[in-house]
């Protein structure tokens, strides 16, 4: 069944591509108004305008560094007077690394941890205020498997995100009685754009042979036989940002074809 967001106003950051444009477009199907929050701002802005002809729905691009306080203020300022107060937020904005532990360095663990957990709190400290004077508000962060069952090549990565949990999974404890909910997506190996560029870089640097070699491994580890679509990760969402998941809170939602269960 669809979800209904008629009059709501939902805020995606990294929402110009991948996950966070399907689940616009999913929630712009069901009515709602959209904030597309991007590092990317030609991108947020063509896509809002490609979303709006799309669906009909009122759709708006802003330009936003989430590791920013200024850019975050300043931006959930701009979404509030064009669109309305913000009754949905959702954290899609990341950054991925393929590095062995002992080959980063502190400037990996940095630009990880701000974009994929210090942008998430800063987004939460600027928009939770209003939602719980109104007595009203749904949060959905993307997090990872690899957070909570650990992930070789994905150290880092691992632990911001499973900050997000911790930090999501706390919040919902103080908010609860405010009518505000806040959960987890965890998706697993999904078709977006940024990993379709990861791939073309490992098949470039693998070869052919032996880059079909590491997709039919991969492929043998999902029980459904295929790697995620957008989609897929999107209606999760959207569930939970819906009045139906109202009793849901503080919860982490595997979404991955049968990768891990934790």
């Amino acid at each position: 069944m669809a979800q209904r967001f008629d009059g709501k106003v939902a805020l995606i950051t990294g929402g110009a591509r991948g996950i966070g444009y399907a689940t616009a477009r999913m929630m712009a199907q069901g009515g709602a108004k959209l904030a597309l929050v991007d590092i990317n701002g030609e991108q947020a802005v063509a896509s809002a305008a490609k979303l709006a002809a799309e669906t009909g729905t009122q759709a708006i691009g802003v330009k936003t560094d989430v590791t920013s306080e200024a850019d975050v203020l300043a931006m959930v300022q701009t979404v509030t007077e064009k669109l309305g107060a913000v009754d949905i937020y959702v954290s899609s904005a990341a950054v991925l690394d393929d590095k062995l532990f002992l080959d980063s360095k502190p400037a990996d663990w940095h630009r990880m941890i701000d974009v994929c957990l210090y942008g998430p709190m800063l987004c939460l400290h600027a928009l939770l205020p209003g939602m719980v004077k109104r007595g009203y508000g749904r949060v959905i962060c993307l997090a990872s498997d690899s957070a909570r069952l650990g992930q070789a090549r994905l150290s880092y990565y691992a632990a911001a995100k499973g900050g997000v949990i911790a930090l999501v999974k706390s919040i919902a404890q103080e908010v609860g009685k405010s009518g505000v909910t806040l959960n987890i997506v965890s998706p697993g190996a999904t078709n977006t754009e940024l990993r379709m560029e990861r791939e073309a870089s490992m098949r470039a640097q693998m070869g052919e042979e032996k880059y079909q070699r590491r997709v039919q491994t991969v492929l043998r580890m999902y029980p459904t036989g295929r790697i995620g679509e957008p989609d897929d990760i999107a209606a999760a969402i959207s569930f939970l940002a819906s009045g139906e998941a109202s009793w849901i809170t503080g919860q982490v939602m595997s979404v991955n074809g049968g990768f891990a269960m934790p």
